[in-house]
Parts: structure tokens; C-alpha cells; sequence
């Protein structure tokens, strides 16, 4: 998979398959229909990855670490914003740290590219970054996900993790995230969710995460209403559309120049 409509990136990349529902935010993960279609389309790497539960696909906790998808960054000879492991998180209990030493390496070796990496697994990654990888590669960012004030302190371990871009995505975003300290965090993403089945999203959840990021000095990029619109109604996210105060918000961190 590399085609995307992730407003944020360029493209994707995903040597790892499969994970595990954790917080309130996985719920209506997206990549857990898209893994059951691509495994009826035949595709082997997402086969045995979910099972019903109801009427709902879930993922079942295997996970699946993709070698030959490693080569993949190679052959992209134009530089990309590449975001890794849309379909999974690297930082899963299940995936090895060899594996993941693997995939740094090659970020390593293709410095053309920026690797946005996002987690609900922060305080591993903060872990494993600094005792076994050790050196800060400029164009690999270090995110995590926040979906509401229950999962807040996952900004500490993010802060923690040696990195030249540090992000948050809030999305979707569920509820309130109160005050959080945005110091050392380079990039917001804010965002609701879609589907049938979708959760309503807030203005006021979104203005509270605005203000803070102009007192930070944070880029602040605002995805989408998802389902629900700042009226509190339910519509197609094509509807409801990506403008907050009447504008949309692309803003991007000050990241290293690509190199060729």
C-alpha cells in the first residue's frame, strides 16, 4: 500500500500487519475493515488479522512483521512524507525489536524520505529509541495518539523519546484532553471520527487544543469533522468538510530538508 488520502502524508508504508484494540480510540479503527477486505481480496499479509464480534471486525492480536516490505522506501526515488504502519503501530508488544531496528535502518539508508511514525505505544518507543537505536535521524518523526484525557500521559513517554520532530494526533478525538503541556511537541493533528458508527467531535474539545498550541508555538492541522459537524450533525465527511473558524489549517512542523 502506498496510494493515500491521509491529508497529512504523502504515502504509505506498512512492514508490519495486525494489532490489538487498546483504548477507547481503537474502537472503530479503520484499518481493521480494510484488513478484512484486503484478505478477501487474497492478499496473504492480512489474512488470519481479525474476527467478528457481532456485526463488527476486529482485530484478533496477531500480528505480522513484513520483510520483503522493507525494500519498498528503495524504490521511491523522489522524496516523500511516508507514514508507517497505517494498518498497524511498529511498537506493538508482538512486532520484535530486531524488526524494528530493521526499519530504522532503513530510514536510515534513505534520507530523501520523512517517516512519520505514530503509536499508541509511546512509552516503548520512548524505551527502545533511546537504549538501542540511539542517534536522532532527522527525518524520522516520533508520534503518538490522544483520543480524550485518559491517555494524556502518553505525551511524557513521547517527550521522552529522542527525536527531531515530535507529533500528537488527536483523532479521533472522543472527548475533552484538558490541559496538556505542549513543550517539545513540534505538530498537532486534530480530527473526528468517520463511519456509521461514528462518535460526535466537539468545537470546544478543538479550541481547547488550538489555544494551546499558539501558546507552545505547535503546528496545528486540523484533518477533519469526520461524521459530525461543529453543528452536531451527522453527515458524510465530504459534508461536513475540514474548515475550523472558517478556514482549513495545514500547518506543518519546520522539518530538515529531504535529502535527494
Amino acid at each position: 500500500m502506498a496510494e493515500t488520502q491521509i491529508e497529512w502524508t504523502d504515502s504509505t508504508w506498512n512492514p508490519v500487519a495486525g494489532c490489538s484494540i487498546i483504548t477507547a480510540g481503537c474502537t472503530h479503527c479503520y484499518a481493521m475493515e480494510m484488513a478484512k477486505r484486503l484478505e478477501a481480496m487474497g492478499i496473504e499479509k492480512y489474512a488470519g488479522l481479525t474476527r467478528k464480534t457481532g456485526r463488527r471486525t476486529v482485530w484478533n492480536g496477531a500480528v505480522r512483521e513484513d520483510r520483503d516490505a522493507l525494500a519498498i522506501p528503495y524504490s521511491w526515488r523522489k522524496p516523500r512524507k511516508i507514514f508507517v504502519n497505517s494498518m498497524s503501530d511498529l511498537f506493538h508488544e508482538r512486532v520484535s525489536d530486531a524488526f524494528i531496528l530493521d526499519v530504522w535502518k532503513v530510514m536510515r539508508e534513505t534520507p530523501r524520505h520523512n517517516y512519520q511514525i505514530l503509536t499508541k505505544r509511546p512509552e516503548r518507543m520512548a524505551k527502545l529509541v533511546a537504549t538501542k537505536i540511539g542517534d536522532v535521524l532527522p527525518n524520522v518523526w516520533l508520534g503518538t495518539s490522544i483520543e480524550d484525557k485518559n491517555v494524556v500521559d502518553r505525551i511524557d513517554y513521547l517527550r521522552a523519546a529522542p527525536a527531531a520532530i515530535r507529533f500528537i494526533s488527536f483523532e479521533p478525538l472522543i472527548g475533552s484532553v484538558g490541559t496538556v503541556d505542549l513543550q517539545d511537541i513540534h505538530w498537532a493533528i486534530v480530527g473526528g471520527e468517520s463511519g456509521k458508527s461514528a462518535r460526535p467531535i466537539r468545537e470546544e474539545w478543538i479550541d481547547e487544543i488550538y489555544v494551546q498550541c499558539l501558546s507552545a508555538n505547535t503546528a496545528f492541522f486540523f484533518k477533519q469533522w469526520g461524521t459530525w459537524g461543529k453543528d452536531n450533525k451527522k453527515r458524510s465527511k465530504k459534508a461536513n468538510g475540514r474548515e475550523y473558524r472558517g478556514r482549513t489549517w495545514d500547518e506543518m512542523p519546520a522539518a530538515p530538508q529531504a535529502v535527494a
